[in-house]
């Protein structure tokens, strides 16, 4: 808790940015994961292989309010930490690697 004007206020974060890749492949998924953790870089991994629309933009999604996104992703973005790399996330739409770069 964070006092604020002398009121206690949550220290969760509201809202991320991030970039993701989504495909509808779980060993793809995996197979990227483990590609961004061998240190390829996420923006040409996203412009190769993910299905979203945002790997034009090396899977940029740009900032989001808590309460947008499906919940499984939802729930991972906000549980992580800045820079942290996650996944693979099932969702309705597939399954998602996702990159944190800010929450606040």
């Amino acid at each position: 808790m964070v006092l604020y004007a002398g009121k206690k206020m949550s220290a969760k974060p509201t809202f991320a940015t991030v970039q993701h890749i989504l495909t509808r492949n779980p060993d793809l998924a995996a197979d990227i994961m483990a590609k961004v953790k061998k240190g390829e870089k996420f923006e040409l991994l996203a412009r190769r292989h993910s299905n979203c629309p945002s790997a034009k933009k090396g899977g940029d999604l740009g900032e989001f309010k808590r309460g947008v996104m499906v919940k499984p992703f939802e729930a991972a973005v906000f549980n992580a930490k800045i820079g942290e790399v996650i996944g693979p996330v099932k969702t309705k739409f597939g399954y998602h690697i996702i990159k944190v770069n800010f929450l606040r």
